[in-house]
């Protein structure tokens, strides 16, 4: 039977992914991702390997190129701009993600960060930790306009939640109107080179001077050197990201001590039901792609 690389560092030998994935008869190769990881290190990591699920893994033309068995890739999540598709194609490996996965934990998230820049939270538990009272006013997410750019799973849960607190959701909005009418932004969209920096100076400054923006998607889709400098000047009134276009964030990065923007670690699909179903999820879809019929690819083969 195959071999399967598991890189998300979540899943672990032994546990339910791996007892479904062996008791078929598959051996597994745990490298968890932790941090950065070379090209020729994920290269060794695959050598022999024929189906792979992964995190956030640089699957490159050039380590696909060299994993000369691999013929099926999993992403256990949404986003899979780390791994080269056309090249895949190429070489007629199949590429899937998961669709909706983490939706659920993502939407929720999003709430959660509405909350922290209506109300100040991180600078108000900072204040506290250095041994203050900090006490000012923020403001009700009820009445303000939530402007969703995006259509899929993790948007469609935002609406109603969204709707809860008795935000209103503009729908149908051309992109510069959503900018302009939000009180709040918030991403759910895919990296594209159509998306990629999506926001930059331009639409910043359609935003209203009050406005946040919300970032759980991908880091890409924003220009960080125009939002630092919207935020510093007060063209926008702050941003929430749990997404940077480098991860982990540099020391050296535009986004670090910029009064208003907080930066969060990627976590916003880390909750541990999404986890399990991302796992179990993901290990089918790889048996199913290993044997000629995936439900979930996203390029072109097969």
């Amino acid at each position: 039977m195959p071999t399967i690389l598991i890189t998300t560092d979540y899943l672990t030998p032994g546990d339910e992914v791996d007892d479904y994935l062996t008791g078929l008869g598959f051996t597994t190769r745990h490298h968890p991702m932790r941090g950065k990881r070379t090209s020729e290190e994920l290269i060794a990591a695959l050598d022999g390997v024929e189906g792979a699920l992964i995190a956030n893994e640089p699957m490159s033309a050039e380590v696909l190129g060299r994993a000369s068995r691999l013929r099926a890739i999993v992403r256990t999540g949404v986003g899979y701009d780390s791994v080269d598709v056309m090249a895949a194609d190429r070489l007629g490996i199949t590429v899937s993600n998961l669709p909706g996965i983490n939706a659920n934990a993502v939407a929720e998230y999003t709430i959660g960060l509405l909350l922290v820049q209506a109300r100040d939270l991180v600078r108000m538990a900072a204040g506290v930790t250095a041994g203050g009272w900090p006490r000012r006013d923020g403001f009700e997410l009820r009445g303000k306009t939530l402007g969703v750019i995006g259509r899929g799973a993790v948007a469609q849960r935002v609406r109603p939640l969204a709707e809860a607190f008795g935000m209103n959701v503009p729908d149908g909005l051309p992109l510069e109107d959503l900018l302009r009418v939000s009180d709040f932004v918030s991403i759910h969209t895919a990296l594209t080179d159509r998306t990629r920096h999506l926001i930059d100076a331009a639409a910043l400054a359609r935003m209203k001077p009050t406005a946040h923006l919300i970032n759980t998607a991908r880091g890409g889709i924003v220009d960080e050197n125009a939002l630092a400098d919207a935020v510093r000047t007060g063209r926008i009134a702050g941003a929430a990201l749990d997404v940077a276009e480098t991860e982990p964030l540099p020391a050296g990065s535009v986004l670090r001590g910029v009064d208003g923007i907080t930066v969060f670690s990627h976590m916003a699909g880390q909750t541990a039901e999404a986890r399990r179903d991302a796992g179990i999820e993901g290990a089918r879809e790889l048996v199913a792609a290993l044997a000629g019929h995936p439900a979930h690819t996203v390029g072109l083969v097969p």
